[in-house]
């Protein structure tokens, strides 16, 4: 588990423009549904190195997944999401 294939974000910015939509990201909200730490301009994370563990993928994952679906599986559920955002 400690050697997971990267998750493949391309950084297209959809989940940070969507945060109100969990109860996971909500507190992100700046009042618009979009992250408060989202740069509209770059697509990227203004705290990217020091970002909520709900935004660290692979961590989370390990953290608090790992135990109940594989990695492989997870990834293609998230990919499924993604396109539907």
């Amino acid at each position: 588990m400690d050697n997971l294939t990267p998750f493949p974000c391309t950084s297209c910015g959809k989940c940070c423009r969507r945060v109100n939509l969990s109860e996971h990201t909500a507190y992100l909200d700046r009042g618009d549904g979009v992250c408060r730490h989202f740069n509209d301009d770059t697509n990227l994370c203004l705290i990217y190195d020091e970002r909520p563990l709900i935004c660290q993928v692979e961590n989370y994952y390990k953290k608090h997944l790992a135990e109940h679906i594989a990695w492989d599986d997870f990834v293609r559920l998230n990919l499924q999401i993604c396109e539907k955002l």
